[in-house]
């Protein structure tokens, strides 16, 4: 059950100033507008950060009956809002830090902290799997572990917790500081310490020593003895600690003796085995402070060989598919606590709104959430009808007890095996459909039967990196600056309705299209965004009004052609964007042009400049940049006079990505963004991430026995005694031939390996024989460790290509970490 806390003792928590209400009572933190579905009991904190600067959705929760608020002291409540509660700071964030740390300080269970490169969600989510509800356990949502993350997986610590686990990341010099006093850990863990964040530091001793001092005051730490530098900056930072380690090194108290299928062990004296369900190197390396943890806490080594056997792999984002007959597969198997249901909720709504697409959720009972049954199961009925959802299925004891919570035509099934006995019965057609569920009930056996299966190579796309990166542009843009992302050529390759989709939902004011028929797609999917056509063709103008298209308007003939057809269609008002040539040599209007131009435009009463723009040439390279003033300079001459002679203001834009970057100064009212939202910057923006990857698998592993030609033309040799690993992957799905012998390579299992013969049009040969690779093993063709500008750099050419040269037979799968 919840109790919360005053609204005034969460002023005093945080140092605040309050005003107005001070005696209703505090439930759920939220720092995000679009995650409040419960209004009741919601403090909002208004968090600010280039351009998201949450102060500005404050009406827009007010209207929705949130009522408290965090705010900065310099916010001026709207006059209407007077019944709600006010909390004035200094810094919103530092506040939910505080309140956080107070809320950890009520409680004294075992915290166990857990840091490092990479690893800790893994190694946490596998430390819930094998204790197994044997102890009151709490853990950080999915991979919460950044200076927001931190206090929300804090927030959720009850009396009755014996046990909690959070993950601490950090970015920054100073940051673990405040992640410490908010965990206040009594057990440390370090994963590893890789070059991640290393732009932000002289070194990786650097890094490590920061991440160390996360665990100055914890009892007992855990660390891997292999690590060396790990090693010697422990010892010489507390060489009285008490210390537990992992590893192959002779010294490790968990050591590693052998290693396969079966991992042979040895602790205090004793040999034990411990058969892992996983094959590859990353699981080994994360399943060893899992069994050392639980020897830790006493378990006996029958026990633990029992429960690591059955631990499963941690899909740690939400991944969307094409499902079977024209359905949407959103697979979130994973957890199942309220929060996680509410952001899985969020993601639904986001990937899910095509028109007459009907919404769909599969549910299994929600373990661990802290409340009784009777609570739980009818606020989520509750939630699901405020979310709209038009059918639920619900699986598991509990959930079915409490059927009476929902409508009469959800179905309910006790076990996961029901439900795939009934699933052939359900006809699911045209459905957004969200599968949720513990990791106990499986249901990737739901999603594997829904999924449409297509070829096996896929394009994931990350859209939490893409937002994050329209969000690093936002930085250098003014509030009221508008953004215009462009989603021409299927999104540069990554997909045109959802890549929209979230753009529309993270509030972008334009998109843009090369085609009619691009954005037509788009509006019968359900965007409602304004949307800008930029290579128009005149035969699409009455398609075009059909859709609510906007179109660029780059010549005379053009502008006399849609003026026409929107004349004859009978609308009264159709906006243009005028596009002038200041350079490029393409399209527009050149400066000649203007008097003819703003004469015709006043001749023409259906028509409303809505932008006028051009384009750089040459943004990301300095040595362009007296060319790109000139550019800029011209631009702003001929707009001036544009908007002079029509007696009316317009949208102007002239930044690209590289634009936004380096002439910040001239964004006008609105910038385009384009290639910059798939993490390519032309300063080399350390906070920009990747957002596309391309990868397979390795089908079959060959081992040549004589001298041997590989592929077509005999253009491969590898000699006796070599292995190729067989890629199912080719020219056809957009790995370019010329990447053949040798030029390019891909990533298995951390490592390079070259390409060897000419690649086909469905496989390519790679050359493993110095490599311990199996069959389905992972491939990366490009991605987070090996950028697609290395493959672009190899072929002479520039990243666009790559990308849109992926065919559309790679499947492609969108999913939210």
């Amino acid at each position: 059950m919840e109790t919360g806390y005053l609204l005034s003792e969460i002023a005093q928590m945080s140092g605040g100033t309050l005003l107005g209400d001070s005696s209703s009572k505090v439930l759920r933190l939220f720092f995000d507008s679009r995650l409040v579905f419960e209004p009741e009991g919601a403090l909002f904190f208004a968090l600010k950060g280039g351009q998201n600067n949450g102060h500005y959705y404050i009406p827009e929760l007010y209207s929705k009956g949130v009522r408290f608020f965090v705010v900065d002291r310099s916010y001026k409540p709207a006059s209407g809002m007077t019944d709600a509660g006010w909390i004035l700071v200094d810094d919103t964030l530092k506040a939910l830090q505080d309140v956080a740390a107070f809320h950890r300080q009520q409680y004294h269970p075992q915290v166990l902290a857990i840091t490092g490169s990479n690893g800790k969600t893994i190694v946490k989510e596998w430390l819930a799997q094998a204790l197994n509800d044997d102890v009151p356990m709490v853990r950080s949502p999915r991979s919460y572990n950044s200076q927001i993350g931190v206090p929300l997986s804090v927030w959720q610590l009850k009396s009755r917790h014996r046990l909690a686990v959070f993950e601490a990341g950090i970015s920054r010099k100073g940051e673990m500081s405040r992640l410490k006093e908010i965990i206040q850990p009594t057990l440390g863990l370090i994963t590893n310490i890789g070059t991640a964040h290393l732009e932000n530091f002289e070194s990786q001793s650097s890094i490590l020593n920061e991440k160390l001092g996360l665990f100055d005051d914890v009892e007992v730490l855990f660390y891997s003895r292999d690590a060396q530098l790990i090693h010697e900056a422990v010892m010489a930072r507390w060489p009285d600690k008490t210390c537990f380690t992992w590893g192959r090194h002779p010294e490790s108290d968990l050591r590693l003796l052998s290693s396969g299928e079966v991992l042979n062990f040895q602790w205090k004296g004793k040999s034990f085995e411990v058969e892992i369900p996983f094959s590859d190197f990353v699981s080994l390396e994360n399943v060893m402070p899992v069994v050392l943890f639980m020897l830790f806490r006493g378990y006996n080594e029958s026990l633990i060989a029992q429960r690591v056997a059955t631990l499963e792999p941690v899909a740690m984002r939400m991944e969307r598919k094409e499902g079977l007959n024209n359905c949407l597969i959103i697979n979130d198997s994973y957890n199942s606590d309220f929060t996680s249901l509410e952001i899985a909720l969020d993601f639904l709504d986001q990937q899910g709104r095509k028109k007459s697409m009907s919404r769909t959720v599969v549910l299994s009972d929600m373990l661990q959430t802290g409340y009784t049954d009777s609570l739980l199961y009818p606020r989520v009925a509750g939630l699901l009808q405020s979310r709209k959802i038009d059918r639920l299925i619900g699986v598991g004891d509990h959930i079915i007890n409490y059927q009476a919570s929902f409508r009469p035509g959800d179905r309910f099934f006790r076990s996961t095996d029901e439900l795939l006995a009934a699933l052939p019965g359900f006809s699911f057609r045209n459905e957004a459909i969200l599968i949720k569920g513990a990791r106990s009930f499986a249901f990737e056996r739901v999603s594997d039967l829904l999924e449409q299966k297509q070829h096996c190579t896929v394009m994931e796309v990350n859209l939490d990196a893409l937002i994050s990166n329209l969000n690093v542009f936002r930085q250098h843009l003014n509030h009221n600056t508008k953004v215009l992302a462009m989603v021409k050529a299927f999104s540069y390759g990554s997909g045109s309705y959802e890549i929209a989709a979230a753009l529309q939902y993270h509030k972008v004011d334009y998109l843009g299209v090369a085609f009619a028929d691009e954005g037509m797609e788009l509006r019968r999917a359900g965007i409602t965004l304004p949307i800008i056509v930029m290579n128009p063709e005149m035969k699409t103008f009455g398609q075009m009004l059909e859709y609510g298209l906007e179109p660029e308007v780059y010549s005379f003939k053009v502008l006399k052609a849609f003026e026409k057809a929107v004349r004859e269609s009978g609308v009264s008002e159709a906006s243009v964007h005028i596009k002038l040539d200041t350079g490029m040599n393409r399209f527009g209007f050149e400066s000649s042009d203007a008097d003819e131009l703003a004469r015709q435009i006043k001749a023409m009463p259906h028509l409303k400049v809505r932008s006028v723009f051009s384009h750089l040439v040459g943004s990301d390279d300095v040595k362009h940049d007296d060319f790109t003033r000139r550019q800029i300079d011209v631009f702003d001459r001929f707009t001036t006079y544009l908007k002079t002679v029509l007696g009316y203001s317009f949208i102007r834009h002239i930044l690209n990505s590289a634009g936004i970057e380096r002439f910040s100064e001239s964004q006008y009212e609105m910038v385009r963004i384009g290639i910059g939202m798939y993490g390519l910057s032309a300063i080399n923006d350390a906070q920009m991430q990747n957002v596309v990857t391309l990868k397979s698998y390795v089908s079959q592993i060959r081992t040549v026995h004589d001298d041997a030609t590989v592929g077509y033309g005999r253009k491969g040799f590898i000699q006796a005694g070599g292995k190729l690993a067989v890629i199912p992957v080719g020219y056809a799905d957009g790995l370019n031939r010329h990447l053949s012998n040798g030029v390019g390579e891909v990533l298995i299992n951390g490592r390079l390996y070259p390409i060897i013969g000419n690649i086909c049009m469905d496989t390519c040969m790679i050359d493993v024989s110095n490599g311990n690779v199996l069959e389905g093993d992972e491939v990366v063709i490009f991605g987070d460790d090996y950028p697609v500008t290395v493959l672009s750099d190899k072929l002479n050419t520039i990243p666009y290509e790559v990308l849109t040269g992926i065919s559309r037979r790679v499947k492609r799968v969108y999913f939210r970490e």
